[in-house]
């Protein structure tokens, strides 16, 4: 069974930073592709940023030049550091792994979600 565990969130001022870590367990980390996404009160989960199993990343166009996704295949750990944060990107985190094909990512497995806030 894939277990997705999220930390790292919290309250940060606009400008400040947080890194965000999602450890997983439960089958072979090493060739899945892995995704953050995000949800604000109202709106729609959104993707944020995703990573393949070989290392190659995608960004939503709103976190590009400010986010980073990476992972850790020996750790089981895939990890988003979020720099120049804006009040629009509170949300709720969550980390997924799916499959990636066909240029696309798709999400099988979530974890429970972690709570940024970014306000002064």
């Amino acid at each position: 069974q894939v277990q997705l565990v999220e930390s790292g969130g919290g309250l940060v001022q606009p400008g400040g930073s947080l890194r965000l870590s999602c450890a997983a367990s439960g089958s072979i980390f090493s060739g899945n592709a892995m995704g953050w996404y995000r949800q604000a009160p109202g709106k729609e989960r959104e993707l944020v940023a995703r990573i393949t199993s070989g290392g190659s990343t995608n960004y939503a166009d709103s976190v590009k030049g400010r986010f980073t996704i990476s992972r850790d295949n020996a750790k089981n750990t895939v990890y988003l550091q979020m720099n120049s944060l804006k009040p629009e990107d509170t949300a709720v985190y969550y980390c997924s792994r799916g499959t990636y094909y066909s240029s696309s990512y798709y999400p099988h497995y979530w974890g429970q979600g972690t709570q940024v806030t970014v306000s002064s």
